[in-house]
This record gives C-alpha cells, sequence and structure tokens, in this order.
C-alpha cells in the first residue's frame, strides 16, 4: 500500500537549519508531483512547495522562497525539503503529500504523510 514516511522535524532556534525527508512506498515515485505541506498550530493548511516529475522543475510559496529548497531523489524514493534561515512563523506540522493537487485553498490529494514536527523558538 501507499506510504510517506516524513522524518528530520525538530527544535531549532531561528535562523537556523533542517532538513526534512519523505520516504515514499507503493507508488511509481518518479511519475508523481510531490508537495510539502504545513499546518502551523491552530491555522489550516499552507502549501510550501512541489516538485514535478523528471524535469525536477521547482514550486514555492512567497513565505518560503529563498529560505527552502525541495529535491527529490528519484532512485531512492524520497522527497526532500532544506528549511535554512528558519523563523519562528515557520513553525507548524509539516506534511508531504502526493496523488492530486492545491489550489491553494482545497488539498485534494489522495496519498499523505503522518507529519513531522517542526518548531523554531529561543
Amino acid at each position: 500500500q501507499v506510504q510517506l514516511v516524513e522524518s528530520g522535524g525538530g527544535l531549532v532556534q531561528p535562523g537556523g537549519s533542517l532538513r526534512l525527508s519523505c520516504a515514499a512506498s507503493g507508488f511509481t515515485f518518479e511519475n508523481y508531483w510531490m508537495y510539502w505541506v504545513r499546518q502551523a498550530p491552530g491555522k489550516g493548511l499552507e502549501w510550501v512547495s512541489h516538485i514535478i516529475t523528471a524535469a525536477g522543475s521547482t514550486y514555492y510559496a512567497d513565505s518560503v522562497k529563498g529560505r527552502f529548497t525541495i529535491s527529490r531523489d528519484n532512485a531512492k524514493n524520497t522527497l526532500f525539503l532544506q528549511m535554512d534561515k528558519l523563523k519562528p512563523e515557520d513553525t507548524g506540522l509539516y506534511y508531504c503529500a502526493s496523488g492530486g493537487f492545491t489550489d491553494g485553498t482545497h488539498y485534494a490529494f489522495g496519498y499523505w504523510g503522518q507529519g513531522t514536527q517542526v518548531t523554531v523558538s529561543s
């Protein structure tokens, strides 16, 4: 069955870095666009970034552009999110998702991970 398993979250000081990973299984990873979506405490889902398939084109929310980098390793069925210059407002539960789409309001993905917590605090 399809599994998306995130890891790499934790507590970090403002200005610090974290690297999130999402291990995928149960589907042909290289054929799917992959997304990172986050949810801050008490707030709704927010699209962070996504990466398309073979060409690897990447897209970012304005709030993370220039600080986050999404990448994928199709040979290892793994998605990454390198997060630098972290801010307290980056705190939240970070999910990887696929098998669908988002328009920024609706999140219609068939595959979701369980999420990994990122907390940015001094």
